[in-house]
């Protein structure tokens, strides 16, 4: 009787919320209550994960992929790859009969080849190419990584082959192009789009190789996706995906108990009990391939004073945050790199608790009276569900050493808009990784590559840093690499530019009548291989 009344009193509350089953009734249909609107449909301009889930693993292939269990590269839209013995050249050969989506204004008159693989990754890499301006002209991801700077050259071979051709070896080259961001696009759409004078469309109404293509986007209501009827892969296993956006947390369970959706986001780790009291329910959960952390905004004082960033971490009560945010679900964050990774090391107790310490060491410097600012995001993510109540405990832990912290969030578009302006003085934030290489921990983040491209909130750029990354990415031998990753956490954990809070188990909510993995190894979401089992 009283998971009866649980169940009609959420049934109520959902249609409060303006639930509805229309969608969601559809036998050959899966709905999606996701956390938030995409910025765009091109993973190329962004780094959210919001965007990326939208679009890069739907609407999109990549050249190679990471195989959904070991994590290893395997073939997408390359059937196979060459590496000159000097690891300056990499030749790949496309798969034939690969053909793009169409849309209501776009039809393709041929399949894939090589001119899409150039136009995809010079628009990245050449600041004459037509569209490396549209939308912005920035490409985080690849200006971190500094890809232009090292491609000396990309060359079309043949109709099915392409070659890269770099200044320096460089061991990440692979696994960087794997990621959800390196997508190709259609060059024929782009030409069109060009000749109308529209070019700007190519990343709202996007034409990719991918399982499901965009029907429509309504913003802060859903997105509605169809399977390409074309796909060069085994077809998607339902005829139509739709995303629900719902940002609140407790929505999106509601909707999923209620019949609403078929799949939940991010469920609160306070939720996953109430899961398991119905039986059409089930939890998806897997080790996360990322990092929660503090970042201090170091080019503004006094973050730009190493003792008073030692302090203040220092003064964060971690193990607290853990248990009241996370539900002692996380790995504690002793570095930057998750226990899941190759080049981890257990370092055990790193930045330790002391606020007596670190109040006194606050006094020393003359800063009894700091106050600051902490931006959180206002919506949960896999690496850090509820990053307000983070705030919010580093606030009581900062008011404990007489420090004054104000907590600051903003609507998502809003808060990434102005965390790009750099007008933060510390932010809550995290990264799930894009590929099994340590270096997408560090060089994205930290580096000052990262620094010019955005993607480096904490603002830092240091010399031996960048020179000791540099290194790693050019060895080719992983036990060298390995030591060299645990040199480069050592030197975070000494120069606190971030604090590491917690590496998260990745998780989601689903109804049992679906079929088949929906998390990825290297963070992101796929959904062409679920299917509906009556």
């Amino acid at each position: 009787m009283a998971n009866f009344r649980a169940l009609a009193l959420l049934l109520i509350l959902g249609s409060l919320l303006g639930c509805s089953k229309t969608d969601s009734s559809l036998t050959s249909g899966l709905v999606y209550c996701s956390e938030a609107n995409p910025e765009l449909f091109n993973p190329q301009l962004v780094t959210s994960s919001s965007t990326l889930d939208a679009s890069s693993k739907q609407i999109y292939n990549r050249l190679l992929g990471f195989d959904d269990i070991s994590g290893q590269l395997v073939p997408e839209l390359a059937s196979r790859w060459e590496i000159s013995e000097d690891g300056l050249s990499y030749r790949f050969t496309l798969r034939q009969d690969v053909w793009f989506q169409s849309n209501e204004r776009f039809t393709p008159s041929r399949p894939l080849n090589a001119d899409d693989v150039l136009f995809s990754f010079l628009r990245l890499i050449d600041t004459d190419h037509p569209y490396h301006r549209i939308n912005g002209g920035q490409y985080p991801f690849f200006q971190s990584i500094e890809l232009a700077d090292n491609v000396r050259a990309l060359k079309r071979l043949s109709d099915h082959q392409v070659e890269f051709q770099l200044h320096q070896a460089d061991a990440t080259f692979l696994t960087n192009i794997a990621t959800d961001f390196a997508v190709v696009l259609s060059a024929e759409y782009g030409a069109q789009l060009q000749r109308q004078q529209r070019m700007e469309e190519i990343d709202y109404l996007p034409i990719g190789t991918g399982p499901f293509r965009l029907v429509k986007y309504q913003k802060n209501q859903y997105i509605r996706y169809r399977r390409h009827p074309n796909y060069f892969g085994e077809p998607a296993g339902v005829e139509q995906l739709i995303y629900d956006i719902t940002p609140n947390a407790t929505s999106r369970m509601i909707k999923l108990i209620g019949g609403d959706c078929d799949v939940a986001a991010l469920p609160q780790v306070g939720q996953l009990s109430l899961m398991q009291e119905y039986n059409d329910l089930q939890l998806e959960a897997q080790p996360g391939f990322n990092v929660a952390y503090w970042a201090f905004n170091t080019q503004k004082p006094p973050f730009d004073q190493l003792a008073v960033r030692q302090a203040l971490a220092m003064a964060v009560n971690r193990q607290k945050i853990l248990q009241a945010v996370y539900h002692n679900t996380a790995a504690h964050g002793q570095g930057m790199l998750p226990p899941i990774s190759w080049a981890y090391q257990d370092r055990g107790t790193t930045q330790p608790y002391n606020p007596v310490l670190a109040k006194t060491q606050l006094q020393r410097l003359g800063l009894s009276n700091l106050s600051f600012d902490i931006w959180a995001p206002p919506i949960g993510r896999s690496y850090n569900p509820n990053a307000i109540k983070t705030a919010e405990l580093i606030q009581q832990d900062m008011a404990a050493i007489g420090v004054q912290v104000r907590i600051v969030s903003y609507d998502w578009n809003l808060f990434t808009s102005r965390l790009r302006q750099a007008e933060h003085d510390t932010v809550l934030l995290g990264w799930n990784a894009d590929n099994t290489d340590p270096d997408n921990f560090f060089t994205p983040l930290l580096s000052c590559s990262g620094l010019v491209s955005g993607t480096n909130h904490a603002r830092w750029c240091n010399g031996d840093f960048d020179r000791l990354l540099s290194e790693a990415r050019n060895n080719e031998d992983r036990a060298q690499r390995r030591i060299q990753y645990q040199q480069l956490e050592q030197h975070v954990l000494q120069q606190v530019p971030v604090l590491p809070l917690a590496h998260a188990t990745r998780t989601l909510g689903r109804v049992r009548q679906l079929q088949g993995p929906i998390l990825t190894t290297v963070g992101g979401i796929k959904f062409a291989q679920v299917k509906r089992v009556e």
